[in-house]
């Protein structure tokens, strides 16, 4: 099937010899169409460089090597698809490459499970370490809401003596994940688990739970971009407010931390919110890339029981 990008091709295909003349046509064609970018890459020019790069088979972080390179019709042809696939559909990258980074680490991705992203990535272990202590003190962590595995298995190389359950409600979100574990070879460290919160748990407690929740309210899932779309609802929105997954995660966290174990959670840009609904709470917001107060951090004792 035609689309506006791929329209185009017959009309400018003579005049995009090289990588940079198919770089320059992709960031011209995503600024026109008004692409959204906030699954990694911070604009036009670095995701067309990483499509293209990523579409000719160039390994990562060599384009720049070749921006004057000529390409075969072949090569040609198959960047532009990809880019109209990214322009037309809107789609994230990574669900074009089914490949993401969080950190120094590259993971599977695709629409099962929301593309890899969290600030939680920048805090393991060393931001947790006041509250935790020394890595082979950690014996139980629990990443809940995994989504594709990567926290959870960051937290399985940030505390290698540590059992590490990574847990999620979708069950199409873990198939992703025991994929990803396996990626690692982590299969005997990391343990899926189906779980509406905490419901499939016995008594299980643990040193540190981490969380990446649905936190979108409504109002902003009302009006998400196109790229956010293909991703799964359930893993973005979170009613009204966007905290009635946190409700329920703060009511339940208490029973679930061993006595100096510690709850780290990701809220986004919800801290006020956060605050106004839990007056009481004294929130540690712990500092990321992205700067203070998306990632709180509560021990036990904070905790309301």
């Amino acid at each position: 099937m035609s689309t506006p990008v791929l329209a185009m091709l017959a009309e400018a295909a003579d005049a995009l010899v090289t990588v940079r003349d198919v770089i320059r046509f992709g960031v011209s064609r995503m600024h026109a169409a008004g692409v959204f970018f906030g699954h990694g890459f911070p604009d036009a020019r670095t995701e067309a460089a990483y499509l293209t790069g990523w579409a000719i088979d160039l390994p990562a972080g060599m384009v720049e090597d070749f921006l004057d390179a000529r390409l075969t019709r072949v090569e040609r042809e198959k960047a532009i698809v990809v880019l109209a696939r990214r322009i037309d559909e809107r789609l994230p990258a990574a669900y074009i490459t089914g490949q993401a980074w969080l950190g120094e680490h590259v993971f599977r991705s695709d629409r099962r499970a929301i593309i890899p992203r969290s600030f939680i990535a920048d805090l393991l272990p060393d931001d947790l370490a006041p509250w935790v202590g020394e890595e082979d003190a950690v014996t139980d962590v629990l990443d809940m809401c995994t989504g594709s595995g990567c926290l959870a298995i960051l937290a399985a190389m940030a505390y290698p003596e540590a059992r590490v359950v990574a847990a999620d409600i979708s069950p199409e979100a873990l198939s992703l994940a025991r994929e990803n574990i396996a990626a690692f070879g982590l299969e005997a460290q990391v343990l899926p688990l189906e779980s509406d919160l905490f419901s499939a748990f016995g008594r299980e407690t643990f040193d540190v739970i981490l969380c990446n929740p649905p936190y979108v309210d409504a109002m902003s899932m009302a009006t998400l971009p196109p790229e956010y779309r293909h991703e799964p609802a359930l893993a973005l929105g979170s009613g009204e407010d966007g905290l009635d997954f946190l409700r329920r995660l703060l009511a339940e966290a208490h029973a679930r931390l061993k006595p100096r174990g510690v709850l780290a959670v990701e809220v986004g840009h919800n801290a006020d919110v956060l605050e106004e609904a839990f007056p009481d709470v004294a929130f540690t917001w712990l500092e990321t890339h992205a700067g203070p107060r998306h990632v709180f951090l509560l021990t036990r004792d904070d905790l309301p029981h």
